[in-house]
């Protein structure tokens, strides 16, 4: 039986990766529904594809020839998931479904499953790899992790020769998969929760999942440390490098102005093109080598491609513009490891001409901050001004001593301040320190995204009072 098929229902439907799944579904042919606590963006995008979408969850939307994917974040006790259990049904996992999915599609022989992987970097390289082939008319299918704006989508059933995909190793379920192109962004101490040996049991997790079709193209940054010693621990593999120097593709000649850059594309030695792109920072140079460099390797003409490139805004929640007012500018970022942290503020150092950069930071998870503590004191040297509210917690308990504001009292920053409350209160407190011509920038993957529209709505409400 096909995937076109079977009958699919979604418990917290809304949710980015579980949305981009049901709409793929419902494109190809399949029956969907779902269910979810609340409306979203998300759920509007899936109901005007006449996805029946219900708010709240009910044991009477589960019938027994239905296949059930649950996030992870639902509990046993939800009536969906019992009646599901009552009539003898597996719960899948989002991973199962996207596997399902990359299977069927693996079944033509002269199709490409693409699938982007790596601690940072796997949104924004699986949605830019999507743009591309979408607006070049190669009719790509995809499901990424965040909504690529130009599109206004986080998922797409269109063709059966080129697949992308971003591919979580946070909890291991990358494993699952057959690619026939990896790209591995980088490989770093992450999800410590689940990965408790650190890097050895994360690069034997990569290696599980490279095994599972050992003459695919592997696609890896040699600039990155922990793909350096991945490849000498794992040699047998077909790497293909990217980087800046001595790699199969490398950018070379990078000039960077206002908030993007451009550099040249060397294949083997031999210039290419040139490329320019409209994102931040050196970390976007990379994510673009890595882009061509897949496309490239299943025999796209990218170098006719460019402009695409230069017209990429970016994804949702990577460095995306949500306001500004008075010459501030607001900014909203998903990064949440120190790393991703850094090379944000690293890349908005570059392009500010000297425009004071307020980083506002929500740290995710009790569990992330307390093993990365000494790397997140690391993360925000260029920041003129950090301030830290309280750990999004993700459903964790409290670990003992591990807050933003013993946090802020240990870091070694000139002017770093921690605020309480929740968000509404925080956009309160931080209006009015906010300067003419500053640079906001809020950082994490919890609610700290709704920040910016609730500063804007401070400032609106401030004008209104004083009649301005």
């Amino acid at each position: 039986m096909e995937i076109r098929d079977k009958k699919f229902h979604f418990i917290a439907i809304g949710g980015v990766g579980m949305s981009a799944l049901a709409k793929y579904l419902v494109e190809c042919g399949a029956a969907v529904t779902g269910s979810d606590i609340q409306e979203s963006k998300y759920t509007h995008l899936l109901e005007k594809l006449r996805i029946k979408v219900s708010i709240g969850h009910n044991a009477n939307l589960i019938e027994k020839d239905m296949i059930i994917t649950a996030s992870s974040a639902i509990k046993e006790s939800n009536p969906e998931i019992i009646r599901a259990k009552e009539l003898g049904l597996k719960i899948y996992h989002r991973s199962d479904i996207l596997k399902m999915i990359s299977d069927e599609f693996s079944k033509n022989e002269n199709a490409y499953f693409i699938g982007f992987s790596g601690t940072h970097g796997k949104t924004t390289t699986s949605g830019l790899a999507s743009y591309i082939l979408y607006n070049a008319g190669l009719n790509p299918s995809f499901v990424t992790g965040g909504i690529i704006p130009d599109i206004n989508t986080n998922g797409n059933y269109n063709g059966d020769k080129y697949f992308i995909a971003e591919l979580d190793e946070s909890d291991g379920t990358i494993q699952k998969y057959s690619t026939d192109i990896a790209v591995i962004n980088n490989m770093e101490e992450d999800h410590l929760d689940h990965y408790k040996n650190g890097f050895e049991d994360i690069a034997d997790t990569f290696n599980n999942y490279l095994s599972n079709k050992p003459n695919q193209k592997v696609i890896i940054n040699i600039d990155n440390e922990g793909n350096k010693k991945f490849i000498k621990k794992y040699p047998q593999y077909n790497y293909i490098t990217l980087g800046l120097n001595n790699a199969d593709y490398t950018a070379k000649n990078i000039k960077y102005e206002g908030f993007g850059s451009e550099f040249e594309v060397y294949v083997k030695g031999e210039f290419e093109t040139k490329l320019k792109l409209s994102i931040i920072g050196e970390h976007n140079i990379y994510n673009a080598l890595a882009v061509y460099s897949a496309l490239n390797e299943a025999g796209i003409k990218v170098n006719e491609l460019t402009k695409y490139f230069e017209s990429f805004s970016g994804m949702g929640r990577r460095f995306q513009k949500t306001g500004e007012f008075d010459g501030i500018k607001l900014f909203d970022d998903y990064a949440h490891h120190p790393h991703e942290i850094m090379t944000t503020l690293e890349g908005i150092k570059g392009s500010a001409a000297g425009q004071r950069i307020v980083a506002i930071f929500q740290p995710h998870r009790f569990t992330r901050l307390n093993a990365l503590w000494d790397e997140f004191k690391n993360a925000f040297k260029n920041a003129d001004l950090l301030i830290a509210t309280n750990v999004y917690p993700a459903g964790e308990n409290e670990i003992n001593g591990v807050n933003s504001e013993n946090f802020i009292k240990e870091i070694n920053h000139s002017n770093a301040i921690y605020i309480s409350g929740d968000m509404s209160e925080c956009a309160k407190k931080i209006y009015p320190m906010l300067k003419n011509n500053d640079i906001v920038i809020t950082l994490g993957a919890g609610d700290i995204t709704k920040l910016g529209s609730l500063i804007l709505e401070e400032h609106k409400r401030v004008c209104l009072d004083a009649n301005i």
